[in-house]
C-alpha cells in the first residue's frame, strides 16, 4: 500500500494507522514518545512488547467514506494499534482521558478468534460522544475517574487485536481544494480488552465456605488489580473468577430464583393494589443471577422521585452473541461502564437479549426509580433500557421488542404513566435542549429523542409505535 507523501514507508502488512497503544502479556512495559500528531496534541506513548521493538508510524490508511463524501488520509490523523497477541478477551472498546473531548473520526478494530490464525474483517465501533452518561453537575457526571469512551463492541473469545483511529477533516479546503485541516483525536486513547470470565459449571460452596466471604475476596482482588488502568496500552481486564451457585445458574437461565427480593415484590404488590393499569411483573434475571461483581461498583445507591419516562437503546455491541452468552456480554458491559468509563455502575436499568429475557441492570431495586446514567440530560425521573445488539440495519428480533412492552407496562404501571401518552421532563442539559428547559417527550422514547444521536437505531426506533401499544394493552388500557 502506498502510503501519504512524506509518511515514512514501513514494513508493516495491511492497512494500519499510527500505533498507539501496545502492552506486553505479563505486563511489563518501557516507553518512549512518538512525533506530535498532525491533528495537534501529542501522540500518546508506546509500550513495547518486546525489548528492541521500536515503534514504526504506519502508513496512512486509505481514504473512508462518510455517505458519498470521502475522508482523504493526508488532512486528518490517524492512530493505532498493530496486530497484538493478548490474553483472553470477548469486548473491545476505545477510552480517552476527557470526557468533554469529542472523537470525531472513525474507530475500527479486527479480532482473532481464540485458538486459531483467523482475523476478522474490519468492524466499526460505535463513537457515541458523551450521550451515555450521567446528567451534567451531578456527582457522578463530574467524578474524575469518568472518561471518554467508545461504545463497547462484543467480538467473542478472541488472542489477537488491531484497531484503528482515523480522525475526520472539519470540510474545509486549501487553494488545491482538499480538506487541509482536521480535528484532533482526543488525548489519552487507548484500547480496552475485557474478559467477561467464564461461566461457572453449577455446583455449590464447599461445607466450610462462605459465599459472601468468597465473593467480597474476589471482589477486592478484581478491584485491586484494576485500580490503576494504564493511560496507554491494551489494558487487559481479568476474569471474574468467582464462583455461582447453582440456584444462581437457573436464574440465569430463567429456570430458577433470577428474580428480585422480597422487598421488592412487596413494593410492587402494594403499588399494584393503589393503580389500576399496571402490566403484570414480568421475570427479570437480577444482578446475582447474571454474575455481577458487586466490589466493582459504588456502594451507595442513586434513586430519583418517580419514573415518567423510558428511553429504549441498543447497546451498539453488535449482533454477534447467542442469547446463552447474554449475561457475557452484559458482565462485560459493566465492567466496561465502571472499570473503563469511570461510571459508578453499568448505565442501563434494564438490559433485554435478542431473546426476549430481561435483565436487572443498574443496582438498587428493579421496583425502584433508581438514577441511571443512559440518556445525557434526561437521566432524572426516567429509566433507561438497552435493547443488547446493533439495530441502525439489522431489525430487531419480535421477542425483544414484546420484552420492552412488558418491562414498561410493569415499571411504568407502577408510577402510574400511560405507555401511549405524553409526559415532560426537565433537561438536565445536553445537545438538544438546554438545562432547565421543559420538554414533552413520549413516555416510551428512544435515546435520540432527548440526544443528537442514532441510538437506538433506526431500526429498533420505528419499533417503538408497537411497544407503546403493546406495553398499553399488558396495562389494560
Amino acid at each position: 500500500m502506498r502510503g501519504r507523501p512524506g509518511a515514512p514507508a514501513g514494513p508493516l502488512p495491511g492497512r494500519r494507522g499510527r500505533p498507539f497503544a501496545g502492552r506486553r502479556e505479563d505486563g511489563r512495559a518501557s516507553g518512549t514518545h512518538l512525533p506530535r500528531t498532525p491533528g495537534g496534541g501529542d501522540a500518546p506513548r508506546w509500550r513495547r512488547r518486546d525489548p528492541g521493538q521500536h515503534p514504526v508510524p504506519a502508513a496512512g490508511p486509505p481514504a473512508l467514506r462518510r455517505g458519498d463524501r470521502t475522508l482523504p488520509p493526508a488532512a486528518a490523523p490517524a492512530q493505532g494499534l498493530v496486530r497484538r497477541d493478548v490474553r483472553h478477551f470477548s469486548l473491545v472498546g476505545v477510552v480517552w482521558d476527557d470526557p468533554a473531548s469529542e472523537l470525531h473520526g472513525r474507530v475500527q478494530v479486527r479480532t482473532r478468534a481464540f485458538g486459531t490464525t483467523t482475523w476478522s474483517p474490519w468492524q466499526d465501533v460505535d463513537v457515541h460522544n458523551g450521550e451515555h452518561a450521567a446528567d451534567p453537575g451531578t456527582p457522578e457526571g463530574t467524578s474524575r475517574r469518568v472518561r471518554g469512551s467508545t461504545a463497547p463492541l462484543w467480538v467473542g473469545d478472541s488472542d489477537g487485536v488491531e484497531v484503528r483511529v482515523q480522525g475526520e477533516a472539519d470540510g474545509r479546503t486549501g487553494a488545491d481544494g482538499r480538506a487541509v485541516t482536521a480535528e484532533p483525536l482526543p488525548r489519552g486513547l487507548h484500547v480496552e480488552l475485557v474478559d467477561p470470565g467464564a461461566e461457572p459449571p453449577p455446583q455449590g460452596p464447599g461445607p466450610n465456605a462462605s459465599p459472601v466471604a468468597a465473593l467480597t475476596a474476589a471482589a477486592a482482588a478484581s478491584s485491586a488489580a484494576n485500580a490503576e488502568l494504564a493511560p496507554l496500552g491494551a489494558t487487559e481486564i481479568p476474569a471474574l473468577g468467582q464462583e455461582r451457585t447453582r440456584a444462581d445458574l437457573l436464574a440465569t437461565r430463567g429456570e430458577g430464583t433470577g428474580t428480585a427480593g422480597a422487598a421488592d415484590t412487596a413494593d410492587a404488590g402494594a403499588a399494584q393494589g393503589a393503580r389500576p393499569y399496571i402490566g403484570a411483573r414480568p421475570r427479570i434475571v437480577t444482578r446475582r443471577g447474571w454474575g455481577a461483581d458487586e466490589g466493582l461498583r459504588e456502594r451507595d445507591f442513586s434513586y430519583t422521585k418517580t419514573v415518567k419516562a423510558a428511553f429504549v437503546h441498543h447497546s451498539a455491541s453488535g449482533n454477534n452473541y447467542r442469547c446463552a452468552q447474554a449475561s457475557s456480554v452484559i458482565r462485560s458491559i459493566y465492567r466496561y461502564h465502571v472499570k473503563s468509563s469511570g461510571w459508578r455502575d453499568i448505565g442501563y436499568n434494564f438490559l433485554v437479549d435478542r431473546c426476549g429475557n430481561i435483565y436487572e441492570g443498574r443496582a438498587g431495586g428493579v421496583a425502584k426509580p433508581v438514577t441511571g446514567a443512559h440518556t445525557l440530560g434526561f437521566n432524572s425521573r426516567s429509566m433507561g433500557i438497552a435493547v443488547l445488539g446493533s439495530f441502525g440495519s439489522a431489525n430487531p428480533p419480535a421477542a425483544a421488542v414484546k420484552a420492552v412492552a412488558r418491562l414498561t407496562a410493569w415499571k411504568l404501571g407502577l408510577h402510574g404513566a400511560n405507555p401511549r401518552g405524553k409526559t415532560y421532563l426537565k433537561s438536565g442539559g445536553g445537545n438538544l435542549y438546554r438545562k432547565g428547559k421543559n420538554v414533552r417527550l413520549n413516555v416510551i422514547s428512544g435515546h435520540r429523542d432527548g440526544f443528537a444521536t442514532e441510538c437506538p437505531g433506526r431500526k429498533l426506533y420505528a419499533k417503538l409505535g408497537n411497544a407503546r401499544a403493546t406495553s398499553a394493552r399488558y396495562q389494560g388500557r
